[in-house]
């Protein structure tokens, strides 16, 4: 899908293209979404340049992703993607600046891309230029790695709370932690995206300054190093997120190794308490022909008397100790 927006007046419009479409006057976006070959051909055709490839896209050396042909930049970034689902992900996203066109190439629809054209129609400021409006987006995008830390942060209090919360003995044994389990692990996945996110913008917006200085746009800079700070600050705040996971993560583990534990006790302490009327039984369950009691009218009544008192004995002693 082509998407080209482009500015009349002191309004902006958006406007779908097809491959044979001509590009309006005053182009200053250009969005491609899932593009095929002719779409493709038709951008490369209007700004003379090589727009890369899926697989170019995915490539993770430096070089390949943040480079400049001529006076274009190309620069791709890992982009946080699905952050809210259970399947966060991240896409790269190549943001191509050619004075005066901005074009983003991509293969998936972050929130970002969703709500930062609408804001077109209140604050046309934005789209002052390319520039602008990649320095923008970009803002938008770091926006929404900062909710999606405080989503996570928000989680982490609620998970501190059902973990550490003391409950009765009877329904810590029964406790299920898997729950826990699987938030735990859906977030420490949602902070590893966040910050694969985080470095490859961060590596992005130093290319960009340093290409930027040469031609002043002091302003952009300046957004430049307010967007770079920012992102330094939630690198510090997912590395302590992780923090608090790896602790709920080890603290979970070890509430179900105490509730395993627990259980363990029962079944030893019942093993030890019905060890002696078993010894017992089996002593009058052997076979000889001599055994004093067998004859003695009071013999079965006294064998079942030992068993109790066998198995009483045991518990008392343990309860008196403080082991049950």
């Amino acid at each position: 899908m082509l998407t080209v927006y482009s500015r009349y007046g002191n309004t902006i419009s958006s406007t779908l293209l097809g491959p044979d479409d001509p590009f309006p006057p005053e182009t200053f976006w250009i969005d491609l979404l899932e593009p095929t070959t002719s779409e493709e051909a038709s951008v490369e055709a209007y700004l003379n340049i090589d727009v890369p490839t899926q697989e170019e896209m995915r490539e993770i050396e430096p070089s390949s992703r943040l480079y400049q042909r001529g006076t274009t930049l190309f620069m791709t970034a890992s982009v946080l993607n699905r952050a809210d689902t259970h399947e966060p992900e991240t896409r790269a996203i190549t943001f191509i600046l050619t004075e005066p066109v901005m074009t983003t190439v991509r293969y998936a629809e972050p929130t970002p891309f969703r709500t930062f054209p609408a804001r077109i129609g209140t604050d046309p400021e934005l789209f002052r230029s390319a520039e602008t409006t990649l320095v923008n987006l970009l803002d938008a995008i770091v926006d929404r790695i900062a909710d999606t830390l405080e989503m996570v942060d928000a989680t982490v209090g609620k998970l501190s709370t059902a973990i550490f919360t003391p409950l009765e003995t009877s329904n810590a044994v029964n406790r299920d932690y898997s729950d826990e389990l699987r938030s735990i692990g859906l977030n420490a996945v949602r902070c590893s995206r966040v910050d694969e996110s985080l470095v490859t913008l961060s590596r992005l917006l130093t290319f960009l300054d340093a290409h930027l200085r040469t031609g002043g746009h002091k302003e952009t800079r300046a957004r430049i190093k307010d967007l770079t700070r920012d992102i330094g600050s939630l690198s510090g705040y997912v590395e302590r997120l992780s923090e608090k996971l790896e602790l709920l993560l080890n603290a979970t583990l070890g509430m179900i190794n105490i509730q395993q534990t627990g259980i363990i006790k029962i079944f030893s302490v019942l093993a030890v308490v019905l060890l002696p009327p078993t010894l017992i039984a089996s002593i009058y369950g052997m076979n000889f022909d001599v055994m004093p009691e067998l004859a003695w009218r009071y013999g079965y009544p006294m064998a079942l008397l030992m068993m109790v008192i066998s198995a009483i004995l045991p518990y008392w002693f343990f309860k008196r100790k403080g082991w049950l």
